[in-house]
């Protein structure tokens, strides 16, 4: 069943991954909406963070944390002015070491796996591949979620489109293992003779020919050394990257759109979540973030920034007369003064209408829609992602308030 607010998609939800466009405060939203769901709804939630960028330690208060979830201290808490009902624990992606575990556990046996590990490629495809980093943070997710320790994993995926490389990684990483490329790299090998054999009758071959001029046979011979040992983890690429895709798709996991309703990250919003429907994933929640008060299209309020601008000098005069402190003001100054008030009302209402009018196109799509008004300060700590918390679960629009 669709859920009807925030608070309710958390408590019937185990994964919940968090999608949006750089700059529109998406790390910040994903750890307060742990936080909240930590706080108020109790059980043992984890914020994984796989964005590159360490902002979730600092906001979180840790130091230093990695591969291996940490638990947010109770007084870390308590000190913030919070009583949790539950547990936070937060995560930060480690790719080297997530890719070593990988091996060690699906190799088909030990000698194979150091083979892989000591193998000079080893580094370079787990650091620098494309898909590398997307395709283990798929794993770990998985292997946390299978893990059961958890009643909800928050996941804070990278900048938008970059986190369709995250959906998209697993399939990509077992078509790329199984691909027509590395068949041609070490069909040689295979006719050698197996491991540790010599590549065999480059002349007859073209392409070997050239590549052993370009790359070297001992370059060739590792290549295709390494992934014949990989080789014996395909199946197992496959059969997890079903097993992710299936996790993906379970009821069980809902993905939130962050957005502002500036125009870069809007049009990036939208898109992602044409997307997500496309792939039939569940949109479960849009948050909507560093919204303008609807008092900005209130037809008082605009009724009386058009006096200031409009009569200023005549609100002056009349401020003048019933405000003996005002009585040495110069008028003139005080009707430039009321001039600027309601000259940046009319420029701040211009923005809040585009707003809504954007705000109402997207919040078609999704189950929950939440605004979050803009602070007056940057969130940098504990207060601050439990203030956004208030808001994600009020159940009403904040910007009302």
């Amino acid at each position: 069943m669709p859920a009807t607010s925030l608070e309710a998609l958390l408590a019937s939800r185990e994964v919940l991954v968090f999608c949006g466009s750089g700059g529109v405060g998406k790390t910040s939203t994903a750890a307060a909406t742990a936080l909240a769901a930590a706080v108020h709804l109790g059980g043992r939630v984890l914020v994984l963070t796989i964005d590159p960028a360490k902002r979730l330690a600092d906001a979180l208060g840790l130091e230093g944390f990695g591969n291996d979830a940490r638990r947010v201290p109770d007084d870390v808490l308590r000190r913030a002015g919070l009583t949790p009902r539950g547990e936070l624990w937060a995560a930060m992606l480690d790719t080297k070491a997530s890719w070593d575990d990988l091996v060690q556990r699906h190799a088909p046996d030990p000698a194979t796996a150091e083979r892989i590990l000591s193998n000079r490629l080893y580094d370079n495809l787990t650091s620098r591949f494309v898909q590398s980093h997307d395709y283990i943070a798929m794993e770990r997710l998985y292997d946390l979620h299978a893990t059961g320790a958890y009643d909800l994993i928050v996941v804070d995926t990278p900048p938008s489109r970059n986190a369709l490389d995250f959906l998209d990684a697993p399939q990509r990483m077992a078509d790329f293992f199984g691909g027509r490329l590395l068949r041609w790299l070490t069909v040689p090998y295979r006719i050698g003779g197996g491991r540790g054999a010599r590549l065999v009758n480059f002349a007859s071959k073209p392409f070997y020919q050239v590549a052993d001029r370009i790359l070297g046979t001992q370059f060739l011979q590792d290549i295709a050394e390494f992934f014949l040992n990989f080789e014996s983890m395909y199946d197992g690429f496959v059969t997890r990257a079903r097993a992710v895709e299936h996790l993906m798709h379970d009821p069980r996991t809902a993905f939130t759109v962050v957005t502002t309703l500036e125009g870069a990250p809007w049009r990036e919003a939208e898109f992602f979540v044409r997307e997500l429907r496309e792939r039939r994933f569940h949109l479960g929640a849009l948050v909507l973030n560093r919204v303008l008060p609807d008092a900005f299209r209130d037809p008082a309020v605009a009724a009386a920034a058009d006096r200031f601008v409009d009569d200023a000098d005549a609100l002056a005069a009349v401020v003048a007369a019933s405000d003996p402190s005002a009585a040495s003001a110069d008028p003139a100054a005080v009707a430039r003064v009321l001039r600027t008030l309601g000259a940046s009302y009319r420029n701040f209402a211009v923005v809040a209408t585009r707003e809504a009018e954007l705000r109402n196109r997207l919040a078609r799509a999704p189950d929950v829609v939440v605004t979050v008004p803009t602070f007056a300060e940057d969130v940098h700590d504990l207060g601050g992602l439990a203030q956004i918390g208030t808001y994600l679960l009020g159940g009403v629009d904040p910007t009302t308030r």
